[in-house]
Parts: structure tokens; sequence; C-alpha cells
């Protein structure tokens, strides 16, 4: 088996730079460190374009866009077949890299739905690409990171939406109990080009890599079979696209924290603490004017609004009014998760229900937990529990089928004849059924800890 890993990690290795290339590889400057092996910031921006051509550079974004999987873009090249496109084409490609002629083919348009009804565009690029943006998304973070905001949480290296969250807390207990909750209006597809290479100009000097990211800009869109060219906005959905936003943004940073601002950012989604209603308009109002003038992007007044902390969502989260602010996760955070339950559990009837525990619950319910596992208010947990768990009585109810079915597994389970006849033939609904005493005595607490139902009340708990 070993054997066999080292022989798929050769080819890949072959597939980048090719057998024949490995000694002028090696004379390149290298952004890894010689003996750590970790990436160092690039000093020589005229030389970028090679160090995204490096091998150990395009090693690391091979593996990253494997690992992420997803579908293919408009070429219809698959994670499977993958290896050997490169194998065939990669070598071009690269040339055309360093001689700075690259095209990028558009990307593939796709919609997906929103929590609150209506559809999110996303557009889906190529392996190719995906593997190219990836590769650029190494070589530039170490060069921008540095000049971004300590308060900006979104999409970089060691922060994450729990540490924005924390952040908001610490403003709340320190007064600040009015939120300016600033909403841009479908930001990833009006970010103005122009604006945002003249950011990237100022730290990047290699003419090839800058034409790059403006191709990646202007790729296009292909929706049945027609491409449609890119003016404004950028590649959502590539790997390149939550470092140019963040470089976009940093100007918004920079005048908030310019003026003395309390704030948080993650990504599109920025919060501004202040101590009165009053000072929260004047700020909305005027960092309004600062979006739309100085980077010529708009503000979504209908979803912006000055409000309490604990009466807005952030991320998820929200938080409690006690003058000991405490983080507790949104009310539609949790219909969000009861919904997707509740379609997992309508498909599940063909399921073994052990095993549907394990692969399609389980994993549910640790992801959610993952992520909301900040939570200082847990006991709503045990109310979710129990819905859990009567969500997955209806499943089973559903599964034992026909009267004599349930009658027969009632009895199995220790409920009285007279009772199961009762319950095995009654004309209410699932639903109805799952919520009587007798049922959830037949298949208690303790069944379901059994069949290694996770306990997110437990869990959330020893977060």
């Amino acid at each position: 088996m070993e054997g066999k890993l080292q022989k798929r990690e050769a080819k890949s290795l072959e597939a980048i730079n090719g057998k024949t290339e490995r000694n002028s590889e090696r004379s390149i400057d290298s952004a890894i460190h010689p003996t750590s092996g970790k990436r160092q910031p690039v000093n020589d921006t005229m030389q970028l374009m090679e160090q995204l051509v490096e091998r150990q550079n395009l090693l690391e974004a091979y593996n990253r866009v494997i690992g992420n999987k997803g579908t293919c873009g408009v070429d219809g090249v698959k994670i499977e077949d993958f290896r050997n496109y490169l194998q065939e084409n990669w070598r071009r490609i690269r040339q055309e890299l360093v001689d700075g002629v690259y095209q990028p083919q558009p990307v593939r348009r796709v919609e997906i739905p929103k929590p609150n009804g209506g559809r999110r565009e996303l557009g889906i690029p190529t392996l190719i690409d995906r593997l190219i943006q990836q590769a650029l998304n190494q070589i530039l973070t170490p060069i921008f990171e540095p000049s971004f905001s300590r308060y900006s949480y979104g999409f970089r290296p060691g922060r994450n939406a729990q540490q924005a969250v924390e952040q908001a807390r610490e403003y709340i207990r320190e007064g600040r109990r009015w939120v300016v909750d600033m909403d841009l209006e479908k930001f990833f597809d009006k970010v103005n080009h122009d604006i945002l290479m003249e950011r990237i100009r100022k730290k990047i000097k290699d003419p090839r890599v800058l034409n790059l990211i403006r191709r990646y800009l202007k790729a296009g869109i292909m929706e049945n079979g027609v491409v449609t060219t890119n003016e404004e906005g950028t590649p959502q959905g590539g790997p390149l696209s939550p470092l140019l936003s963040n470089i976009m943004l940093t100007d918004l940073d920079n005048e908030l924290e310019k003026r003395g601002h309390a704030y948080c950012r993650y990504a599109d989604d920025s919060n501004i603490y202040v101590k009165s209603e009053a000072a929260g308009k004047r700020v909305l109002e005027s960092m309004t004017r600062f979006l739309e003038t100085k980077l010529k992007l708009k503000v979504n007044k209908e979803k912006s609004a000055v409000g309490r902390p604990w009466q807005r969502k952030f991320l998820g989260y929200s938080f409690t009014s006690q003058k000991q602010t405490r983080i507790r996760v949104h009310e539609e955070s949790v219909e969000k998760l009861r919904s997707k339950i509740k379609g997992l559990c309508r498909t599940g009837r063909g399921w073994n229900t052990a095993e549907f525990i394990k692969k399609k619950l389980n994993p549910v319910i640790r992801g959610w937990i993952n992520y909301f596992g900040k939570a200082e208010t847990p006991t709503f947990a045990k109310n979710l529990d129990a819905w859990i768990r009567r969500r997955v009585r209806v499943m089973i109810w559903r599964q034992w089928g026909k009267c004599k079915s349930k009658f027969r597994k009632l009895k199995q389970l220790g409920v009285k004849e007279e009772q199961a006849f009762m319950m095995a033939y009654s004309s209410k609904g699932p639903w109805r059924m799952s919520g009587f005493k007798t049922l959830a005595e037949a298949l208690p607490w303790n069944y379901f800890e059994e069949l290694g139902l996770i306990s997110m009340f437990k869990k959330l708990q020893s977060c």
C-alpha cells in the first residue's frame, strides 16, 4: 500500500513539472524555507510567476484542490481525470504562465438556495484554474497578510468566525451596546476591477502576475452555452476570491481604525460597535458614503441597520442582553439546522437506523457543534436533542410500515398489548405519534445513545 502511495505522489509531481525540468526547478529561488519547510514571504515581486510555478508550491496547491473535491468546470474535467489532464497539458500551460500569455477559461455558473429564500449565484472554475488560483493565493498571501487589520477575521491564516464573535462580545461588555450592522449588496459581484488592481499593484511588480489576476477577473461566466464577460466582480467560487476581497476591503479597515471605531469584519460582513443609537446612525451614514464614493461599493440599505447586538445576527451567532454579555446561537441558525435534519430524516426510510445516525445525522450535528461551540448558553440544546430524537422516531415509525408490523415492533420493545394495538392502528400521522409518551418510552434517550446519536447538549457543555 505504501509503495502505491509513493508511486501516486511521484506521478503527481511529474504531472506538475515533468521529469526533465527537475534540475532547472531547483535553481529557482523558492519561497520554502530550506530547514523548516514553511513558506516565507516573497521579497522579489518581479519574479512571482517563477514562484507560482515552483514545484513545491504547485504540489501544495494540487493537494488542496484534490482535497476540496468539488464538481467540474466548463471543460468537463473531473477530479478523477485531473492527474491525466495534467500529465498531458501541464508543460504547455506552465510555459504559457511563464510567458505571460495564459488565458483562463470562463467559470460555470450555478445557483444554490439561500437559507432565507432566493438563490445565490456561484461560479465554478475549471480544475486547472482552481490549481493556478490556489498556487497564486499561496504566494500572494504572505505578501498582503502583514498589511491586513487585526480586526479582519475572514479567510485568513489562524483566524476564524468564532474569534470575530468573541471580539464583538468584548466590545459589548465594554459598554458599546449598539451595533452598526453593514451589509454590502452583492459584494463579490460588484468589486470595481480598476480600484482592486490599483491596490494590488502597490505590492506586486511582476507584470505577468498582474495580467493573470486581471484575466481571472475578466474570465467571464458561461451559462447555457453563452459566455458573458465580467466588467466588475471577483471570481466567486475560486480560491483567489477571498484574498482579493480582503485586499479590496483593507481601505475600509484603515478608515475605521483611523476614525477610532470598534469593529469586527469577516469578509464583507462588518459590524461596528458604538455607545448610542445616534452615534450608530451617524457612523452608518458616513461609512456608507465612504464605501460608495471611495470603493464604488453599494451598501444594502434594507439589510443594513443600527440596533441592539442581541437583536441582530452576526455570523450565525447573537448575544444576551445582560451586562455580562454572553454568546448565544441565533434563532435563524437553529431553524436552519432543524430544516436540514428534517430533510435528512425524510430520506432515511430505507436506512438501517444505526447506519443512518452514523453516516448521515452525526456528521451534520458534529459540524454544527464545531462551528457553534463558542455558544455560552447551551441549555437550548436540550430542546434540540429532544426534537432530533423525535424526528428519528418519526423516521423509525415510517420504516415499520403497516399496522401489523408496527404492532409487532411495539410489543418487542415492551409495550403492553392493548397500548401497542391502539398505537399501531391509530389514524394519526407520524409526527403526532412520535410525541406520545408510549412511543417515547419504547424508544427512550438511552436507546438512541446506544445507537451512537450525539447529544448536542453534552457536546456544547464540553466545548
